[in-house]
């Protein structure tokens, strides 16, 4: 299966091993709007891809993804049009990741924030370099960690912990994220292609029939949960995104200055 269409990720092959990397390194694989759609279709035609046994997912250069871009933020906000199709690519990109039925490694090669974190953790393993930087910031821009983040931090690191990180928007480090559960593991920096090549390896090898059925299983009560709740996150993320703090925050982060918000 060709995959030679796509401009914001750069997927290469190994054997039955497919590499995708977000691919806007000038701005830290930062999305944006073509990202998103491609993402949106990504995931299915894997899916139907025979040559595909296991997926890395990773970001080109020293970042994984560090969110949304600013400025599409800005074009959002000029563009409502936009903002409506943004928030069903959202639930298309999350709904796609989990009903591919290939095992996705996440290889979280640095900074992990806001929906670039969400596109980490939505995958079946996730490893981490020690130093890697994992925060999901929605409020420090204020908008609603409505794309994924309050349903999968709270699952992965329990409540008590989800809600200091969500809440504050602090960043902990792929160290921490393992120890406290969001994360599978996090190796040194010069360990990190062998420790996931040596899993993604054993996975491309393994009885695909037996490899797929179980990621079902194992997603079953995940995919029923964000079926249950996405469309109520994304409405809250909505009403965050027509607050004032969301302006001041955006115009903010473009002047380069800290936002004070009004609390509207």
């Amino acid at each position: 299966m060709r995959y030679d269409d796509y401009e914001t990720l750069k997927i290469t092959r190994s054997g039955k091993i497919l590499t995708v990397a977000l691919n806007r390194p000038e701005l830290r694989n930062a999305t944006n709007a073509q990202m998103h759609r491609e993402l949106v279709r990504l995931f299915p035609q894997i899916s139907q891809d025979p040559e595909t046994n296991v997926v890395i997912l990773t970001g080109e250069g020293k970042s994984f993804s560090a969110g949304g871009d600013i400025g599409q933020m800005q074009y959002d906000l000029d563009h409502p049009a936009r903002w409506q199709e943004a928030m069903a690519e959202a639930r298309a990109i999350l709904v796609g990741i989990i009903n591919c039925d290939r095992p996705i490694i996440a290889r979280i090669n640095g900074a992990a924030v806001g929906l670039g974190s969400t596109l980490a953790l939505m995958c079946d393993i996730t490893i981490a370099t020690e130093t890697a930087k994992i925060a999901d910031p929605h409020v420090n821009v204020g908008m609603t960690a409505g794309d994924g983040g309050s349903i999968l931090w709270p699952l992965l690191a329990g409540h008590a912990k989800a809600r200091l990180l969500l809440l504050t928007g602090e960043i902990i480090t792929g160290r921490q994220a393992a120890d406290i559960g969001l994360i599978t593991e996090a190796v040194p920096a010069d360990q990190l292609d062998a420790r996931v090549n040596q899993i993604a390896e054993k996975i491309a090898a393994g009885a695909q029939v037996a490899i797929r059925t179980t990621k079902r299983a194992m997603n079953m009560s995940l995919r029923k949960q964000i079926e249950a709740v996405i469309d109520a996150h994304l409405g809250l993320e909505t009403m965050s995104y027509l607050s004032e703090d969301h302006r001041i925050a955006v115009k903010a982060f473009h002047d380069g200055v800290p936002p004070v918000f009004t609390g509207r």
